[in-house]
């Protein structure tokens, strides 16, 4: 199963979710094992260390400093790794606004992490996108 290519295809069937958790981006130094019972939803290596996304409260029983208190809408269209334009279109609306957002693609789905306090408005402006591309 690849997912969907076709941009407006993906704009207009999209269904954003907003996750009813707070998130944060903390990090590791090289080398720092994963602190015991974190479930990361989210982890990347770089050179400068290991990128975690953790929930607020994961964050704090860890003893972690986090940042980007933000919230997590699930795309939930299954689009292609190899869909062209579809994160572009949409952080390119939330951009408009002046709204910050880290997209995220998995294997079925795209995940965006809004900040926290304007997590209503972009999910409402991600439903008005699909609403606009369907027409």
């Amino acid at each position: 199963m690849t997912g969907e290519t076709d941009l407006q295809r993906l704009l207009a069937s999209m269904t954003p979710r907003l996750l009813a958790r707070t998130y944060l981006f903390a990090r590791l130094a090289p080398g720092v094992p994963i602190p015991a019972g974190l479930e990361p939803v989210m982890q990347f290596r770089e050179r400068e260390g290991l990128t975690l996304i953790v929930t607020e409260e994961e964050a704090k029983a860890a003893g972690l400093a986090g940042t980007f208190r933000c919230r997590m809408i699930t795309l939930d269209i299954h689009s292609s790794l190899e869909a062209v334009g579809f994160l572009a279109a949409i952080t390119t609306r939330l951009a408009r606004t002046g709204m910050g957002v880290n997209p995220v693609s998995a294997f079925y789905h795209d995940h965006l992490f809004v900040p926290a306090e304007r997590a209503e408005e972009a999910l409402a402006m991600l439903r008005q996108l699909a609403m606009d591309s369907g027409s």
